[in-house]
């Protein structure tokens, strides 16, 4: 997420021969970057000096981080094996389990939100397993090392860096809301939190306390994580019973660079059809959509992307993820018809 975890996943430069373990502070509240950090936590935010210092000096560099960073799965697979990670059996079949056992959350989220159930079940699906992977890295190791070592040896280090600080400025922001003690909050390589992956700045936007217990619990806490999915879905306008994507065929070849552009859906059903772009779906020719190519085991296949298709994209900006996540859904919809005989309406 930018604000979502694929921002972080961005194409990297090479890395410099001198090793980053060895150029990694022990303690990072000695860190020669560290002191205008303090400063703004000290003065912008009021926090007193001793504790910064403290968690920071606790906070250790992670050189699985480092690598881990430097191979994005989006980036170096097409989509024929990308789409493998995601999209099985069993986890379609764990998204119809999931989906049951939560179906009264899942619906109260659905009128809360008006964001799809199956979209829901399918973002935590995509993104933990069900909550069967949320990440065991400490969050402060992650970003402590990706704010003060790693992209500082990169030619992205300025960008970056400013990003994975801002994170762990929020992180510190969030734990002091939430009464969390920040350096036991645990998350992925690259900071991302709980069952939907938050990064902390979308924790501190979008998360919700669904439950009325007091804490807004990604962690451990389905409920929680539900409602807090919705919450960033409804945030960036998602328009329940909308076609998310379809498929489509082509009469010839599109310009390459209209391809997997993802802006907001600017061209309509009617001004691609003039384009080559044939759909047999019934939509309204001023439907908008976002033209897509993806890579199968033999050709290509053409997909036409709507407006909730580019929301699902906000959640993490790369077109292989938002079909991902858009397939699934339809998958796990599909089955859970199947085996309970009550299907649901998109």
């Amino acid at each position: 997420m930018k604000k979502y975890l694929a921002t972080a996943l961005l194409s990297l430069a090479s890395l410099t021969a001198l090793p980053l373990a060895s150029l990694s502070h022990a303690d990072y509240s000695t860190h020669p970057e560290a002191a205008d950090f303090i400063d703004l936590m000290v003065d912008k935010h009021e926090f007193a000096r001793e504790d910064i210092v403290s968690w920071l000096s606790v906070a250790k560099h992670q050189e699985s981080i480092v690598k881990a960073m430097s191979r994005p799965a989006e980036k170096v697979k097409p989509w024929y094996e990308y789409r493998k990670h995601f999209i099985s059996d069993r986890r379609i079949k764990g998204g119809v389990k999931f989906w049951q056992e939560h179906q009264e959350i899942l619906e109260q989220a659905e009128r809360d939100f008006g964001v799809d159930q199956a979209i829901i079940v399918s973002i935590i699906g995509v993104e933990t397993n069900y909550g069967s992977n949320t990440g065991s890295y400490k969050v402060v190791d992650a970003l402590t090392t990706l704010a003060f070592d790693y992209y500082t040896y990169t030619n992205k280090r300025e960008s970056r860096k400013r990003f994975f600080t801002a994170e762990l400025e929020n992180l510190f922001l969030l734990s002091r809301e939430q009464n969390q003690n920040p350096v036991e909050l645990t998350g992925s390589y690259a900071g991302a939190m709980g069952w939907g992956q938050f990064m902390p700045s979308s924790y501190r936007a979008y998360a919700v306390d669904f439950d009325d217990d007091q804490f807004a619990d990604i962690w451990n806490n389905p409920i929680d994580a539900i409602g807090s999915v919705a919450s960033y879905f409804s945030a960036h306008h998602w328009r329940q019973g909308e076609t998310v994507a379809v498929r489509a065929n082509i009469s010839s070849d599109p310009a390459e660079d209209t391809l997997n552009k993802l802006h907001r859906p600017k061209l309509s059903l009617a001004e691609l059809g003039t384009q080559g772009y044939n759909i047999i779906e019934q939509l309204p020719p001023e439907t908008k959509a976002l033209p897509m190519r993806f890579s199968a085991k033999y050709g290509n296949e053409y997909w036409l992307g709507m407006h909730n298709f580019y929301v699902i994209s906000r959640y993490n900006p790369r077109t292989k993820y938002a079909m991902a996540v858009y397939q699934l859904s339809e998958l796990i919809r599909q089955e859970k018809c199947a085996v309970t005989d009550a299907c649901s309406q998109r």
